[in-house]
Order: structure tokens, then sequence, then C-alpha cells
């Protein structure tokens, strides 16, 4: 409408408009950035505060409270020092944004009053004229804005976005699933090679074959770092082999549904992760439907794994909360809960990572107690150092130099005077003889 009143005029106004739309430009390509550079500072700031107060013992431990909060404090001044930018960029912008919607009404005025003079224009041509111009100048305002916005979101959605992109390395729920009463529990390691996916130049298993029977229990013993807990993620399928295959009843780990796997095998761990809610609720999260789990069903499993009579010692007895992960809790008292979810679970293969190693004697027959209930009609895959855990399996593999070196019985790899098993056990005879008599004297 502003070239169909007047060509002239309107060419002379809107010259104004290229300037602004290159100043556009610019400014939401530097916004963008700087929007992903606030987003990653602030969130390196909250994960710092996360990780200190969820540790605020080991921080208190070693005296650290105030070297800690000068951290924070550097990382919130970084983040602010960007917000700044950010302000002041904004306001620049925008201040030049309202500028050119004035000079576009002077301009009309300045250059209207010359056509008028000249009888170019009337006076009703330069008010509707004036009128185009001033929603011209509106609306170039609120483009303006719609697009700071659109490139701070562009800059602080581009983390999210690379997320969600992301392709996942495994199916969540694809794959072979057998039919109820099918699963076995038998576990085969084929010429298994490995190293983890940031560290392929430093391999973990290689070559390593592995047998254990449906319904035997397999404790894997070996120095530290000789791979005994990688047994353990690749049969969850955390991480596929590099070479080689693992097989459940002969069927390839990789052709198996993720989910369905996982639901079938059960996990105790060294130091057993619990969720900040109540012992009940974390008993109950072994089950495949925590909300069809019945107070019997979370009663039966604190029983089996000697954990009721300590739970019912608390002021709420089951509804107690344990904080976060467990914090209000014992090892002893933890790992026995941890058990209690896997019988919930009542899995066919259980994997047992080094579950009593961290625990003095009495938690330890507590809960070796438990694991001996839990382990009974399972496949089962122990990680061992103790003798206590090792002498009631059906066969000990030993894993050194990335391989399994020695496989047999437990009587029969202690009889063996060179082998590293008997090498292993004598030197925890030995410790265990040397603490004794530190004791006695």
């Amino acid at each position: 409408m502003m070239f169909y009143v007047s060509p002239s005029l309107a060419a002379f106004v809107l010259m104004i408009v290229p300037p602004i739309a290159g100043l556009a430009v610019v400014y939401g390509r530097y916004l963008r950035s700087i929007s992903r550079r606030m987003q990653d500072s602030l969130a390196e700031s909250t994960q710092l505060a996360e990780e200190r107060i969820s540790n605020l013992r080991t921080v208190r431990a070693f005296g650290k409270e105030l070297s800690e909060v000068e951290k924070y404090v550097e990382k919130v001044n970084h983040v602010l020092v960007l917000a700044r930018k950010e302000a002041v960029l904004r306001a620049g912008f925008f201040g030049a944004t309202g500028l050119s919607g004035n000079l576009i009404v002077l301009a009309v005025l300045y250059k209207g009053g010359l056509l008028m003079g000249s009888e170019h224009m009337t006076v009703g041509e330069l008010s509707s004229f004036l009128m185009y111009a001033f929603w011209v100048g509106v609306s170039i305002s609120g483009m303006s804005s719609f697009y700071s916005e659109l490139m701070k979101g562009f800059g602080a959605g581009t983390r999210l976005w690379e997320l969600l992109d992301r392709k996942p390395e495994f199916p969540l729920n694809e794959g072979i699933e057998l039919r109820p009463g099918q699963l076995k529990g038998e576990l085969e390691f084929r010429n298994v090679s490995f190293a983890y996916p940031t560290r392929k130049d430093a391999p973990i298993l290689q070559d390593l074959s592995l047998h254990i029977p449906a319904g035997s229990v397999l404790a894997v013993v070996g120095p530290s770092g000789s791979g005994k807990s990688t047994l353990v993620s690749l049969l969850l399928r955390l991480y596929d082999p590099d070479t080689g295959f693992i097989t459940i009843d002969g069927h390839d780990v990789r052709e198996l549904n993720p989910y369905w796997l996982r639901s079938h095998i059960g996990t105790v761990s060294q130091e057993p992760v619990l969720f900040s809610c109540s012992v009940a609720e974390n008993i109950a999260y072994g089950a495949m439907d925590p909300s069809q789990v019945t107070v019997q069903d979370v009663h039966r499993a604190a029983h089996m794994a000697n954990a009721y009579n300590f739970v019912q010692d608390f002021p709420q007895g089951f509804h107690t909360l344990v904080g976060e992960k467990g914090i209000l809790l014992s090892g002893g008292q933890k790992q026995r809960i941890a058990i209690a979810r896997a019988l919930l679970k009542n899995p066919k293969i259980l994997l047992l990572d080094e579950a009593t190693s961290a625990l003095d004697a009495e938690n330890e027959f507590l809960v070796q107690e438990a694991l001996e209930r839990l382990m009974q009609g399972r496949t089962v895959l122990i990680i061992a150092h103790r003798l206590s855990t090792i002498q009631n399996a059906d066969a000990v593999a030993v894993l050194d130099q990335r391989r399994v070196v020695e496989c047999g019985r437990h009587a029969e790899l202690l009889g063996n005077r060179h082998g590293l098993f008997r090498k292993l056990m004598e030197k925890q005879a030995f410790l265990q003889a040397d603490r004794k008599q530190v004791l006695c004297e």
C-alpha cells in the first residue's frame, strides 16, 4: 500500500530495512552462540553443585567446604558474565530496531513534506502513508523480537536436539522373546574379545570362552582389572563384544530383546544403589509391575533376605526413607535390601558382583545366608574374592591376561600348587591369618 500511494516515498523510507535485516542476521548468530554457551555453563555449575552436595560427607571429611564454594562461585560468575553480554547485546539490538521505527516515521514526515510542497502528494495521501509506515515500523519491531527469541531458543535447544537425534546403538524393545518357561539359563561366552569404546587400545577380554550350565553356580575370580565385572556388563548387554558371541540357551544375546533379557536377569552389586524413597518401594522396584506388588510380597522378600527384623526396628518400618543412594543405611542393610529386590524379581539368571566383599563378618554371614536362598534353582555367575563365597560354587573360573586360565571345581584348583587360583587363595589365607594374629596381640 505504501508503494501504491507513493512509490518514490516508499523506496526512500524502506531503504532502512536492508541494514536492519543484516544487523538482525549477525545479532541472531551471536545470540544463538551465547545462548548455547550460557546453557553449557549453567549445566556445569548445576552438575558441580549436585555432585558436591550428594557427596557432602566426603567434602566435609577432607575439609573442602570453602574451596568447593569458591569453585561454585566461579562457575556462577561465568554464567553471570555471559548473561551480561547477552543483556547488552539485546539492549543494543532492540534499541537499534526501535530507533529504526522512529526514523521511518521521521523520514516520512520530512520527505512527505517536501513532496507536498512540490504538489506531488496531498495531505490525505501523506496521512494514509504515515499510518502504513507506522504499522510497518511496529511489524519490524515485532519480527525482530520474535527472531531474537527464536535464536535464543535455537541456542538453548541445540544440546537437546543432539540427544533426540542420536540413534541408540542397542534397540530398547526389539528382538526375540522366548516363550514363558522356555528360558533355562544356560550361558556361554565363545571367543569373546572386548575393549571399552573410550579405551579401544586397552582390551579387557581377548578370545575368552566360558560355559555355565543351566541351574549351576560359577564363581569367577582373578586379579583386579582382569575383566570380571565386564562379564556382567556384557551379559546385561550394556555393551556388545567386539568379536565372538555370548549366548543364552543357544540364542545370541544380540538377537534377544534387551528389555525382555534384563527382566530375567537379577543383579546384586558390591555397592548397591538404592533410590531416595521408602524401603518398601526399593524392594518393590524389582518387580515387573511394582503397582501389583502386595505388602505380603515385600515382607516375604525381606524375610528371605534377612532384612525384615532390622527394617521393622525402624520408627516407620517399611515406610522409612533410605535417603539419596541409601545413605541412611549401613552397607549390610543396603546389601540385604538389594537382595530382597532381586528375590522379588525372581530372575532365572543371577549376577552377583562381589556382593559381600565390603562387609564385616556378621553382616557377611547374614548376607551370605540370604544369597544362598536367592541362588536356589537359578543360573548364577558370582564375581568374588572371598573363600566363603567361592567354596560353595559348582565350578570356579580364574581370569588373567584377558582370558580364562583355569576352570574347574574349587578343590581341584586348590590342588594345583602352581595354579593362579592356589596363589590367590594362599594370599587371602595369609592375610586373614595375619589379621587374626594382630587382633590377638
